[in-house]
């Protein structure tokens, strides 16, 4: 336990002093709430709009975080040989996996605080009416999206291209997911496509603990489908992922 929380704490400091990083992963989230949030000032399908914002950018924040954010760090810390010399040391690869996956959760988790903080302030948006079912979609999404992190960079074979690769996967996720906004008027092709994605189901779960304050336990099929991506993510990453890095 000492030696996960010593690498937890290295985690975190490694997180908030890249400053890049940091804006990157943990701003632009709410940066973006604020500025839809702006632009939306009707309801949204009957709803608040500040709500139905809050609840999709809660969602984009889980991706872009857990997602993006773990991708992109595994890959540069691979090729600049930074996990070959972490294995050599004598720190267990299941502390290294858990005090980042927990590591992450802990930015999330501030990010999302951070959003509804400011839908609340500025907004008028609402508080959770569920708020153990939403601390529980923290967890949950967090380490669903970290599993497709992982996956993602045991794939990605260059710290150059890791950003760009993981980008052009996130940004139209969250664009046909509804994260940015109502998507019904979308083509039906686009629409098709959206319900294979991870983040329309995790969305729709926080779209009903959140806004229409019902359990997300009654919805088997969009829990099955964000933990069945989760799993297909750490299998992935069980298979391809190495230490070593892979362009030198």
């Amino acid at each position: 336990m000492t030696l996960f929380l010593r690498r937890l704490k290295w985690e975190q400091l490694l997180f908030w002093r890249n400053r890049e990083a940091a804006v990157f992963v943990f701003v632009f989230p709410p940066l973006l709430y604020l500025l839809l949030g702006a632009v939306y000032n009707d309801d949204i399908d009957g709803l608040p709009a500040a709500d139905v914002l809050l609840a999709g950018l809660v969602g984009y924040g889980c991706a872009n975080t857990a997602f993006a954010g773990l991708a992109i760090t595994q890959v540069i810390r691979r090729e600049n040989g930074n996990l070959k010399r972490l294995r050599a040391t004598p720190l267990p690869m299941a502390t290294y996996f858990s005090a980042t996956v927990v590591s992450t959760l802990l930015v999330f988790t501030a990010q999302m605080l951070t959003t509804l903080g400011l839908g609340v302030v500025l907004y008028g948006a609402h508080a959770p009416k569920r708020p153990l079912e939403i601390a529980f979609l923290v967890v949950f999404g967090g380490l669903s999206f970290a599993g497709l992190g992982f996956g993602a960079a045991a794939m990605i074979r260059s710290a150059e291209g890791a950003s760009a690769v993981v980008n052009l996967a996130v940004l139209p996720m969250a664009f046909l997911s509804g994260s940015f906004g109502p998507t019904r008027s979308y083509p039906e092709v686009l629409q098709k496509i959206s319900e294979l994605l991870p983040l329309t189901y995790f969305n729709r779960l926080l779209k009903q603990a959140y806004l229409l304050d019902r359990s997300i336990f009654n919805d088997t099929k969009s829990l099955a489908v964000v933990a069945a991506w989760g799993l297909a993510g750490y299998l992935l990453a069980w298979r391809r992922f190495t230490w070593s890095p892979r362009e030198r």
